[in-house]
């Protein structure tokens, strides 16, 4: 099966891998990084093809995302974190995908979905305020998905709470610049961003239990298989798909560094038997998680275009799978990297960085295996798991 995207990022490889640097002294996507991801189509894998998206297969679109990801951590989390978007774009009102695509189909959208704000109704629409951390890409983006809740006309939250998610023009929400100064992905830009008093027309607002149980999708008319996942599974898919890459760029990178280092002992790491099991059961490990996330998704997708309901339990056994899959590919790093020698810390070595990436890609919300695994523990044993937060990210 052709990937034209894949074809095109490995064509610019080396300008993808050698702007690494500058994105983590930006704080954000250098320019030139965001272009070569336009150029190559990037964002616009899921997006359909009623707007010049290529609704190419999630596979597909995660092992793109692993590619870059492994040229630069920051270049792939972004393209794995905003390249989701048009995903549900797809399945919004007409006419708010008309407003973002309809002169421009390269137009990127932000997030989060974290519902950090609250939907006041108003006549025609709504009042959004709030605030929100981790807008991954967001200098990039001119139009943004956020999360919140519905609130009653005072201005309360509505119970039993009421998820959305609400869509914003760049007018309609302010950057904070200098809100991102962290250890790793520095370069992703995941910005804090700000609604004061917004109004909102009630086509740009998207209830999100439509998206968890893909009625929205089959409102919408969608046939396409890939739209009708479960958002359990689409949302983490870009993400953890850029984690495993970093893993991957790690792997690589180190295996450069080693071909010809000489340890402190005075050992060739080539004549190091233990230094060298250890490398190859990292890379065990990282391909292992790199088939776990791409056969999950796949499996998901070929029970959806078969027609069969994706179940609480199979959603969740899902997640744990992806969720499994990021851990044990960074364990996997921390274990080569411990075996790089001082000289691998160095900020001119590009191992340190992507070490850092991996964790800090570890710690994003869909990542966290408590309750998912809880979960999923609770079902394959027959159990109803508890209403709440145990089901919120399933």
């Amino acid at each position: 099966m052709s990937n034209p995207v894949l074809e095109a990022v490995e064509a610019r490889a080396d300008e993808i891998r050698a702007l690494g640097p500058a994105n983590e002294a930006l704080g954000r996507l250098d320019d030139q990084a965001a272009k070569i991801l336009r150029d190559v189509g990037a964002m616009r894998m899921l997006q359909p093809k009623t707007y010049g998206g290529l609704e190419l297969h999630p596979r597909e679109f995660a092992e793109t995302v692993m590619r870059i990801a492994a040229l630069d951590g920051a270049t792939g989390w972004v393209t794995g974190v905003v390249g989701v978007h048009p995903w549900e774009m797809a399945m919004a009102d007409p006419r708010v995908q008309e407003e973002i695509w309809g002169e421009d189909p390269d137009t990127w959208i932000a997030s989060p979905y974290a519902p950090m704000g609250l939907l006041r109704p108003v006549d025609g629409g709504y009042v959004f305020n709030g605030r929100w951390q981790f807008s991954s890409g967001t200098d990039h983006c001119r139009w943004i998905f956020l999360g919140g809740f519905l609130a009653d006309a005072g201005g309360n939250r509505v119970n039993p709470p009421q998820s959305v998610h609400v869509i914003l023009p760049r007018a309609d929400y302010e950057i904070v610049e200098d809100s991102w100064d962290v250890v790793g992905l520095r370069g992703t830009g995941s910005k804090d961003v700000i609604v004061k008093d917004a109004f909102v027309p009630d086509y740009r607002v998207i209830e999100y239990n439509k998206v968890v149980d893909g009625s929205l999708a089959v409102e919408a008319g969608l046939t396409n298989p890939a739209y009708r996942l479960p958002f359990s599974a689409a949302f983490p898919l870009g993400i953890t798909a850029a984690v495993i890459g970093i893993c991957e760029g790690a792997l690589a990178h180190h295996l450069d560094y080693q071909r010809g280092r000489v340890q402190i002992t005075g050992q060739a790491v080539k004549d190091d038997p233990y230094v060298l099991y250890a490398i190859s059961e990292a890379a065990a490990e990282i391909a292992a998680a790199r088939s776990a996330l791409l056969d999950n998704i796949c499996r998901i997708h070929d029970a959806v275009a078969a027609g069969e309901e994706i179940s609480f339990e199979r959603r969740a056994v899902g997640r744990r799978t992806q969720a499994a899959a990021a851990w044990r590919a960074v364990r996997a790093v921390d274990e080569i990297v411990a075996r790089s020698g001082g000289n691998a810390m160095r900020l001119d070595n590009p191992i340190q960085r992507f070490w850092r990436d991996a964790h800090v890609g570890l710690t994003h919300a869909i990542h966290v295996p408590g309750s998912v695994f809880h979960a999923s523990a609770l079902t394959e044993i027959g159990i109803e798991p508890p209403q709440g937060p145990m089901r919120s990210m399933i």
